[in-house]
């Protein structure tokens, strides 16, 4: 029976303590990312797609609540959120309320590049293409928290995403880029942006969950690409 007593008690207090951690869980909305770059990929619902990319890889990581497009688009839709992404304050509140989120997520495509070059060796005929290619990708996307119930921007970086790939390459020549974003699973383009959401999920889980040595980390790499972005600037 006393064995009985302090199972119980024992129970009770995981759970009491349990319950502030998962009280803590920030709720968020991603919203529909924008764009500033001529990628030929982007277009249709690209902007959604790559909200839900966010939203399923922040779900996930079982440290936020996030809430579903639908809930969202109502709402948004009659709300200026602002090209700078700022929500005003007079509607910031209700934003709040009637979403239920606490923040939003903001996203926008500011930068994207695509290389391909030969690396030798290829051949062409009836359409069709056999050889070796060698492509890069890459991708920056800014991100925003915006409070819903002040307006406020709380957190706001440039996130990088990279990828490269090299080899053999067989297909048929179409004469120009076509697809929507599904057809970019497997690319270069495809995984950089995949490496843009997943580094935006750890840097959003890093300064609103975890709080902290991690924001080192993350201030080490701002340095690092600011430097490196002025390194790539003629300022004559």
């Amino acid at each position: 029976m006393q064995r009985f007593k302090v199972l119980i008690v024992a129970t009770c207090v995981s759970i009491l303590a349990a319950g502030p951690v998962l009280a803590k869980r920030p709720t968020l909305g991603v919203t529909e990312f924008k764009n500033e770059t001529s990628a030929g990929w982007w277009h249709g619902s690209v902007g959604w797609e790559l909200s839900g990319m966010l939203a399923n890889e922040l779900a996930s990581t079982g440290e936020f609540r996030v809430l579903e497009r639908n809930k969202l688009e109502s709402v948004l839709a009659e709300q200026d959120l602002g090209a700078s992404g700022r929500v005003r304050q007079s509607t910031a509140a209700k934003i709040g309320k009637l979403t239920g989120a606490q923040y939003l997520i903001m996203g926008t495509v500011t930068s994207f590049e695509e290389n391909t070059a030969d690396t030798g060796g290829g051949i062409s005929f009836g359409g069709f293409s056999i050889g070796g290619k060698k492509q890069d990708a890459y991708i920056a996307i800014d991100i925003r928290v915006v409070d819903s119930n002040t307006g406020e921007i709380d957190f706001a970086r440039t996130v990088e995403g990279r990828s490269k790939s090299s080899g053999i390459r067989f297909g048929v020549n179409k004469g120009g880029f076509g697809g929507d974003l599904a057809s970019q699973n497997k690319t270069p383009t495809g995984k950089a942006i995949r490496a843009a959401v997943m580094e935006t999920t750890d840097y959003l889980a890093c300064v609103m969950v975890y709080k902290d040595e991690c924001r080192d980390d993350y201030r080490a790499k701002e340095r690092h690409r600011r430097k490196r972005t002025k390194g790539s600037i003629d300022l004559d």
